[in-house]
């Protein structure tokens, strides 16, 4: 099983509850990062979410590569195909 910060390297896409996002932005958290530190922004259309340390810490694995946050949202983090 993987934790939240494996499944966040090299994201391309974030499902989040359902709607597909585009990664803005991705800094996986060690032990640098607080709890108010911006760790993952996304976009979805003129739509964009932060999520800092505090709402990924806590992240339980719930299967199928998808994490539920303390605050009950779904995360899925996807890598883009490259074919050759």
């Amino acid at each position: 099983m993987k934790s939240v910060a494996d499944a966040m390297f090299d994201a391309d896409f974030v499902l989040i509850d359902g709607v597909m996002c585009e990664t803005a932005y991705v800094r996986v958290p060690d032990e640098y990062t607080v709890a108010d530190d911006v760790v993952l922004e996304v976009t979805h259309g003129d739509n964009e979410f932060a999520f800092t340390r505090a709402d990924i810490d806590g992240a339980v694995h719930v299967g199928e590569g998808v994490f539920r946050l303390q605050s009950g949202r779904h995360l899925r983090f996807l890598t883009s195909a490259t074919l050759h």
